[in-house]
């Protein structure tokens, strides 16, 4: 089978890898779009993300989903069963397993995470109930596009989003086209994005904001002040990975409200406002992946409460899969989601 393989910075090659045969309790799915994720981007570019360090050909991927073509003993999904897949199994009998926060078990096995093969593979074997069934409705863009969809609904989870409330979006890529589509689903009564880029604030006024900021031409913290008479937002989701829209999520937010880090930074410490957030009572929340989240996103998206397929912006087959790294490291195309054709 076909497998894209990154040997380390830069060095990505198509090989010929063995097709995997189910344990019990797996089944093996023949992947038909995985979309490229920023952290496949940086462990493209860099061979590292923190400590996670690319020491051995890694296959990358985990925003992912196929066709069912084997199982394996006591598996109810059958042959030709539509799936999306749930890259992170975790161990199941640790505490936070046991508590329900599984997003943040110690042990869990991650697809496209050193040293664990990832999806941009013709076929990979997996833990089938982390195996989702689409409905019939649903595209494959579509459920590739379930995962993204899932942080941001950990995202809304975490912040304890309630109706009616305001809200800042800062960076309007991926993840943050799909935190304003979660925080419309529930209920957000004034939506306000954050970007420099002109063309994505477009695109999210299109897909339902209320007011865009370009943070190049003006002062996101003074621009959002005036948007809400003063107080500030209630909900503050900062989904850029920028240390100073980090910042600024803080000083954006008003007395008692939650801001919510989805962002991953390059800096493990840099200047916050701290003292501004004890003073006003602000929560600062953070949020890993996601726990129980792909269910309701299959639910979300098949029902078209949320629109995720107009955020696929290139589709491209697996031979050509370098490209789109190459689109997101140059900077030159709008891109908002990269897909891969595996099938």
């Amino acid at each position: 089978m076909r497998a894209a393989v990154l040997y380390g910075p830069g060095d990505l090659k198509l090989e010929e890898r063995p097709k995997p045969t189910p344990k019990p309790g797996e089944a093996v799915v023949r992947v038909k779009v995985c979309g490229i994720c920023r952290s496949d981007y940086h462990y493209w570019k860099h061979g590292r993300i923190g400590e996670f360090v690319v020491r051995k050909p890694l296959i990358l991927g985990h925003e992912a989903c196929g066709v069912v073509e084997e199982v394996g003993e006591g598996v109810e999904l059958k042959p030709g069963d539509p799936v999306v897949i749930e890259p992170g199994v975790p161990c199941g009998k640790c505490w936070y397993c046991r508590t329900g926060r599984y997003n943040l078990c110690p042990g869990v096995v991650f697809m496209g995470t050193p040293p664990v093969d990832g999806a941009f593979v013709e076929y990979v074997a997996w833990r089938s109930d982390f195996l989702y069934r689409m409905p019939p409705a649903m595209s494959f863009e579509e459920g590739a596009m379930v995962e993204p969809l899932a942080v941001a609904l950990q995202a809304v989870s975490r912040a304890g989003l309630r109706p009616g409330s305001t809200v800042a979006i800062f960076g309007v890529g991926a993840i943050g086209m799909v935190t304003l589509e979660a925080v419309k689903a529930a209920g957000a009564g004034k939506i306000i994005t954050v970007d420099v880029d002109d063309w994505k604030l477009d695109l999210a006024l299109r897909s339902g904001a209320d007011v865009t900021v370009n943070a190049r031409k003006e002062d996101p913290v003074e621009a959002i002040r005036r948007a809400t008479g003063g107080e500030g937002v209630d909900y503050a989701f900062e989904a850029s990975g920028a240390e100073r829209a980090s910042y600024q999520a803080v000083k954006s937010t008003r007395r008692g409200g939650v801001v919510t880090l989805i962002g991953l930074y390059a800096s493990d410490e840099f200047q916050y406002p701290v003292l501004e957030a004890v003073i006003k009572e602000v929560d600062i929340r953070g949020v890993h992946r996601y726990a129980n989240m792909f269910q309701p996103a299959i639910r979300l998206v098949s029902k078209r409460a949320v629109k995720v397929k107009h955020l696929v912006t290139h589709k491209l087959p697996l031979e050509k899969i370098e490209e789109g790294f190459r689109i997101m490291d140059e900077g030159r195309e709008k891109y908002v989601k990269i897909q891969v054709d595996v099938s």
